[in-house]
């Protein structure tokens, strides 16, 4: 049982599970009752997305400053009651459970969802 942390969009893993979509939008042009058969998210969850003005600053993160920047402030936006106890659920559930979370960006390593796999496994989650 684990998290696997994903790209939303791409074809899912085998044994995947329930896909977690950590976005501040749906994505767009797509109807909701395809999110699912396209491959995008089967629960929308936007308490682990950053909030609007922290996407604009990841997406203008041009050099290492700013991306740590940008990092740093995440990490207290998930340090926030709501998304604190999330990511405690999630890393419990991951014992007993496959899921995975993801995000639409390409490169993992400038993507929140990086951050989201270092918080979780830092709660003892069973991350891939």
């Amino acid at each position: 049982m684990a998290i696997r942390i994903v790209r939303l969009g791409t074809p899912r893993a085998e044994n995947e599970g329930l896909r977690i979509g950590t976005v501040r939008r749906p994505p767009r042009g797509v109807p909701k009752a395809d999110f699912a058969k396209r491959d995008f998210y089967d629960v929308w969850y936007p308490v682990l997305s950053p909030t609007q003005d922290l996407v604009a600053e990841a997406l203008h993160a041009e050099d290492d400053k700013a991306w740590r920047a940008f990092v740093k402030k995440f990490k207290a936006q998930m340090a926030q009651p709501d998304a604190s106890k999330t990511l405690d659920l999630l890393a419990a559930l991951s014992h007993r459970t496959n899921m995975s979370v993801g995000c639409y960006c390409e490169d993992e390593a400038r993507c929140h969802r990086s951050v989201l796999r270092e918080l979780l496994a830092a709660r003892g989650a069973e991350v891939i």
